[in-house]
């Protein structure tokens, strides 16, 4: 699966390049988000923007995203698209994350 990350001040932001996250795509989403994440910072957004289809091993390696840090670590799920959001909603998954409707959002208020 192609992720990109990028630093903004002491924020790392992730970008997940791909339109799935399922059970293909699974092992290399854990594993992507493990290297990228290695050194990030004390806050983390995770950019889902190009993400339209989560199923429920997707979701699952999303729900594993948070052991991959710091217990200390700020991690935020950012620009769902609707797909996504409703299966988090759905399966009531949502809370699990700070949600933000974009990158440019989380780092706006994370930055304050």
């Amino acid at each position: 699966m192609k992720m990109s990350s990028r630093t903004e001040g002491d924020i790392c932001v992730l970008t997940v390049e791909s339109n799935r996250i399922d059970a293909r795509s699974a092992t290399s989403f854990k594993e992507g988000i493990r290297l990228l994440a290695r050194d990030a910072p004390g806050q983390v957004v995770l950019d889902l923007k190009q993400v339209d289809f989560i199923d429920s091993t997707g979701l699952g390696a999303l729900m594993a995203v948070p052991r991959v840090f710091d217990p200390a670590t700020r991690l935020a799920l950012a620009a769902l698209t609707p797909p996504v959001a409703e299966v988090l909603r759905l399966t009531q998954t949502e809370a699990m994350f700070r949600l933000f409707p974009s990158v440019e959002e989380a780092l706006k208020r994370w930055k304050l």
